[in-house]
């Protein structure tokens, strides 16, 4: 049985073409890919890939400045977070809770729009592996281009699972019995349609937005389409704690506000979503409210 894709990258020796990240004294990343032949250059010195070639993963090389770098392979999260970027990546955090919270399981069927720069589609075909089948819609072909990059470079070559389409998805969705759809857009209500039309029945949408006003537009949008159960909100916050003896604190700096995320799930045709049984607060919607699509635009 042949390795999945990928896999022979992250284990083993370093090889030739592999990406190292080197962690210094003060604990800054720096990221390269090893070639015979060249050196790697820092303010403090050298020293030739040929040293770390063949050498176990968590090697120790020293520059000709004597200082020491601690050799490892970068995780997924190191990676996306330097990859070159044509958009805004989607965070580890959020990616985390995407992966948990839309169920992406091994073998799943997920459709995506809004690719960036490919760091939720490498996140997404390492989940579903080479049995599953991710097919993604970019609208700017810059970006697609960027993102085939990033996720052929992460895995050693194109991955099997996935498919790129550049352009919008409500105008080129095809694909049917789909188990997952994760909309990272900025007007994810316009998919809704054609969403809930590839989706099986009980099936997991996943919308990524910004802007309390996108996460408000996208949460009626859901209700008012009629064809999903209440969609649940939320985002996530990381605060990493200094910790040396005694002295244990939260660290001064958080990675805070990102986006948000919500999920509904779809329905079985011909079934109407259980009553709200919570009324909403007085004045939440004004007395001129007609419903999130009154105006006839797209909301940009």
């Amino acid at each position: 049985m042949s390795e999945p894709t990928g896999a022979a990258r992250r284990r083993g020796p370093f090889k030739v073409g592999d990406q190292v990240q080197l962690t210094d004294p003060k604990g800054r990343h720096y990221t390269f890919t090893l070639e015979e032949g060249k050196n790697f250059h820092t303010h403090k010195g050298s020293f030739p890939h040929d040293e770390l070639i063949g050498a176990p993963e968590g090697s120790v090389v020293r520059t000709t400045g004597n200082v020491a770098y601690l050799a490892l392979r970068p995780l997924l999260p190191d990676y996306v977070l330097s990859m070159p970027r044509g958009a805004a990546v989607v965070y580890p955090k959020d990616a985390g809770q995407i992966l948990a919270f839309a169920d992406i399981f091994t073998g799943a069927r997920v459709v995506e729009a809004g690719v960036g720069s490919g760091s939720l589609s490498s996140f997404l075909l390492r989940a579903i592996g080479d049995q599953g089948m991710l097919h993604s819609y970019e609208r700017r072909e810059d970006f697609a281009d960027i993102a085939r990059q990033n996720v052929e470079r992460y895995f050693g070559g194109p991955h099997p699972a996935w498919q790129l389409t550049v352009g919008d998805l409500q105008d080129n969705l095809s694909d049917t019995d789909v188990d997952r759809v994760i909309l990272d857009m900025l007007a994810p209500w316009e998919c809704l349609e054609a969403v809930s039309k590839a989706l099986v029945p009980g099936g997991i949408l996943c919308c990524y937005v910004a802007t309390t006003t996108q996460l408000a537009r996208t949460v009626e949008s859901i209700r008012e389409i009629g064809s999903f159960n209440e969609p649940t909100a939320w985002e996530t916050m990381i605060r990493n704690w200094h910790i040396e003896g005694l002295a244990v604190r939260p660290d001064h700096r958080m990675i805070g506000h990102t986006g948000f995320l919500l999920t509904a799930r779809r329905l079985a045709d011909g079934v109407e979503p259980p009553m709200r049984r919570r009324r909403p607060a007085k004045g939440a919607y004004g007395e001129d409210y007609a419903g999130p699509n009154a105006d006839g635009g797209s909301g940009r």
